[in-house]
């Protein structure tokens, strides 16, 4: 089973621990009752290391991200990210994926753990516009920081603005 880089942490701070696509992943620590709360009144920070992350990058990596997702990916600035998802050209959906935009030749697409390795394939199917695509699941770890206390803690980290 694969461990995130906080898999350690969780441990020593009593987090109830589960497999999640392939992942022992942490469900709970004090309480889902009061950790709910927490997040809806203050903040929590949720690991999500376990979920998948594909560079799209080069002069054509717009048009690849435009041609396979959803949303409109024109509507993106740098820096700003995107909820989208895959369609699988029978109405259906692959799956959803967050967009980020970096730059117009860089992009970030982050998909659901469960399906990264179809996700990977999906996108290299559909990659006739020759962007470079680089799967980079194994190495990248993420924090998911939410609630209505985030953006004021997140501000404290950067002199950029967190709320444009």
């Amino acid at each position: 089973m694969k461990k995130t880089a906080l898999n350690t942490m969780h441990h020593s701070m009593g987090a109830k621990m589960v497999e999640f696509a392939g992942f022992e992943m942490p469900v709970q620590f004090e309480g889902i009752n009061a950790e709910h709360e927490t997040v809806r009144t203050g903040i929590g920070v949720f690991d999500v290391s376990h979920m998948g992350e594909f560079w799209v990058e080069g002069p054509n990596a717009f048009n690849l991200v435009q041609k396979i997702t959803t949303n409109d990916v024109a509507a993106l600035v740098d820096g700003k990210v995107q909820y989208s998802c895959f369609p699988n050209g029978n109405g259906g959906i692959v799956d959803d994926l967050l967009v980020y935009r970096f730059n117009a030749e860089k992009y970030l697409l982050v998909v659901n753990a469960s399906n990264i390795e179809k996700d990977w394939a999906h996108v290299n199917k559909h990659n006739t516009t020759g962007a470079a695509l680089i799967n980079a699941s194994d190495n990248i770890s993420q924090l998911a920081v939410q609630g209505p206390l985030a953006l004021k803690a997140m501000q404290k980290l950067t002199k950029e603005p967190v709320e444009d």
